[in-house]
C-alpha cells in the first residue's frame, strides 16, 4: 500500500489513499504525511488529507504539526489544509505569524484561510493587523483569497480597511477598497470591485490636484 501511494499512475495513488482512509491504520500516518509534501496531483493530495482525517487526532496532529516547520512549501501548505479538514480549533496556536507572511503564495493563502477559521474572537483584531500588511500582494487569485479571508472576519476589519484605503501605494489602496466593497455587498464581483476602487482612487487624486491648483491660484 505504501508503494501504491507513490505509484507513477495518479489513479493508482488516488485509490491507495482512498483505501487507507477507508481502513484507517496508524501505521500509514508517516507515509500519508510524507506523500502530502510531494504529491503533484491536487485530487490525490486532497484524498491524502481526507485519509489523515480518518485517523485518531492524537496520532495525526503531532505529526502534522511538525510539517508546519518544513522547508518544503507544499509540506507547510498541505499540513495547514489538513488541519482545516480535521477542524481542531486548538491548532490556532500553531499558526505562526510568519506563516501569514510566508514568501510562498500558496502557503500564505492557506494560512489566511485556516487562521480565519480558527481564530478566537479575542484574537481577530490582531489577525486583521497582520493580514492588512498583505494587501496589494500577488496576482488576482492571491488578492481574492486575502479579500475573502477579510470578509469572513466581519465588521472587525472595517477600521483597518478604511486606513489602508488611504495608503499611498495605489495597489494597496485599491485592494482595501475592493475588499470593503465585497464586505458590504458579497454579490459584487471582485474584478468589478477592483476596477471601481481604482476609479475612485484616480478621481480622488485628480480632485486633490484640482484643489491644490485652486489654492495656488488664490495665492
Amino acid at each position: 500500500m505504501v508503494n501504491a501511494l507513490s505509484a507513477e499512475d495518479a489513479s493508482v495513488r488516488l485509490r491507495a489513499a482512498l483505501a487507507v482512509g477507508s481502513n484507517p491504520d496508524p501505521v500509514f500516518v508517516e507515509a500519508l504525511v510524507e506523500r502530502c509534501a510531494v504529491e503533484p496531483d491536487f485530487f490525490v493530495r486532497d484524498m491524502l488529507s481526507w485519509a489523515l482525517t480518518c485517523l485518531s487526532r492524537e496520532i495525526t496532529l503531532p505529526r502534522i504539526r511538525q510539517e508546519l516547520d518544513s522547508e518544503r512549501p507544499q509540506a507547510r501548505s498541505q499540513a495547514l489544509h489538513t488541519l482545516s479538514k480535521i477542524g481542531d480549533r486548538g491548532a490556532w496556536d500553531w499558526i505562526a505569524r510568519d506563516m501569514l507572511h510566508d514568501a510562498d503564495d500558496e502557503v500564505a493563502r492557506t494560512a489566511w484561510r485556516v487562521a480565519v477559521a480558527f481564530v478566537p474572537e479575542e484574537g481577530k483584531k490582531d489577525l486583521v493587523n497582520e493580514l492588512v500588511l498583505q494587501l496589494g500582494r500577488g496576482d488576482r487569485s492571491v488578492r481574492l483569497s486575502l479579500s475573502r479571508a477579510f470578509v469572513e472576519l466581519g465588521e472587525v476589519i472595517k477600521p483597518a480597511l478604511e486606513k489602508a484605503a488611504e495608503d499611498p501605494d495605489p495597489e494597496v489602496a485599491a485592494h482595501a477598497r475592493a475588499t470593503e466593497s465585497l464586505r458590504q455587498n458579497p454579490e459584487t464581483g471582485f474584478d468589478a470591485a477592483i476596477e471601481e476602487a481604482k476609479r475612485v482612487a484616480v478621481v480622488g487624486a485628480n480632485s486633490a490636484k484640482a484643489e491644490e491648483a485652486r489654492e495656488a491660484a488664490d495665492c
